[in-house]
């Protein structure tokens, strides 16, 4: 069996214009003094790193690594999460998705798009180089407005769209594929993959590649009561990629999982800081081992309440106490008597012809 790798936190939450938030070199002093062992950098963030140059440089890339080894660090992987959003877009959200592209390609749809294509191409290179073999992504949204419609969904429009979201990532996970490299989904509400069924239905439209795997992240299945254990025990096999991040779900009379247009203070569905909320991350870490998830434990911090450093400090702390140093031998292997053929039979009691058929 095999154990976890942590903490790790990742720096999309943290990055900042001041320091030591505006650069890697900061930002793993910062990270190494609260005792974090691997950072998830996210790829497009211009003041951590250039993703096109660590696509076709190894010196740059091994200068990262040193960069991060001075504090006892190694990166996790890198994240394509916002370039993932912008594979597929519905209409409706290209203006706030725009936000996510250079400024250039804003109002141009289809130009954003290829964009968000060639840089997930890149960040398949830059791992490679890198030592990495996870890819943390969203995968986009064309039929997300259609969650819940009246009057209902015209027949075949989601078949439609889950066949163009696997005619555009199909080429992307082939890309992957060439660089020894998994693209790991992150299931998120707002993207066409939020949860088991559109995992499969994905999985289906791509004929089981076999670099599309999973990023998990309980906090997401809470908030829309999903099974978040027994996801483990029907996906485990996906599993490569793990945020550690907490959640609380409290209905009212008033809410439930829509959140009646609430900000997230008020919402009955709240991230909160890891021990804050109510997922049950000792028996996660327990079914991860047992299924033998070898990646890394990286905690996504996102709360509604506590200060960003707080919620860093004792994220740390709090994914240490989880970790689990799997076994290499059983606990009653001292009692363990071996015996040969005859002797076991002796044990079921079938000496001689007793039990035999004549």
């Amino acid at each position: 069996m095999k154990s976890l790798r942590g903490p790790g936190l990742f720096l999309a939450q943290f990055v900042g214009e001041q320091a030591p938030f505006d650069s890697l070199a900061g930002m793993a002093e910062w990270a190494a003094g609260y005792g974090y062992r691997g950072v998830q950098i996210p790829s497009g963030e211009s003041r951590l790193m250039n993703l096109a140059t660590a696509a076709d440089s190894q010196a740059y890339c091994d200068d990262l690594r040193a960069t991060l080894d001075r504090h006892g660090l190694q990166p996790t992987d890198l994240s394509v999460h916002l370039q993932g959003q912008l594979v597929a877009v519905h209409p409706a959200y290209d203006a706030l998705m725009d936000g996510f592209a250079p400024g250039e390609l804003r109002g141009r749809p289809a130009a954003r798009q290829q964009w968000a294509c060639e840089q997930i191409r890149l960040a398949a290179r830059a791992s490679r180089r890198l030592g990495l073999t996870t890819l943390p992504a969203f995968s986009g949204s064309l039929a997300w407005p259609y969650l819940y419609p009246f009057p209902q969904r015209p027949p075949g429009l989601i078949e439609e769209a889950f066949d163009e979201l696997a005619r555009r990532w199909r080429p992307l996970l082939d890309a992957c594929d060439e660089q020894g490299v998994d693209l790991c989904f992150e299931l998120h509400p707002g993207e066409d993959l939020f949860d088991g069924s559109t995992f499969e239905r994905f999985l289906e439209a791509v004929d089981y590649h076999p670099r599309a795997q999973l990023l998990y992240d309980p906090s997401h299945m809470l908030l829309q009561q999903l099974d978040y254990l027994g996801f483990i025990d029907c996906y485990h096999e996906r599993i490569q990629a793990f945020h550690v991040k907490d959640a609380e779900f409290r209905p009212s009379p008033h809410q439930g999982v829509y959140g009646g247009y609430s900000g997230w203070i008020e919402r009955a569905g709240r991230f909160r800081s890891l021990g804050d909320g109510q997922i049950d991350f000792g028996a996660i870490f327990s079914k991860l081992a047992q299924y033998d998830y070898s990646g890394w434990a990286v905690l996504e911090w996102e709360c509604a309440l506590k200060h960003p450093q707080q919620g860093a400090r004792e994220g740390a702390e709090f994914i240490r106490r989880h970790m689990i140093d799997v076994a290499d031998s059983a606990f009653d292997d001292f009692a363990g008597v071996a015996l040969d053929d005859a002797q076991r039979r002796q044990l079921l009691g079938l000496n001689g012809k007793q039990g035999e058929t004549e």
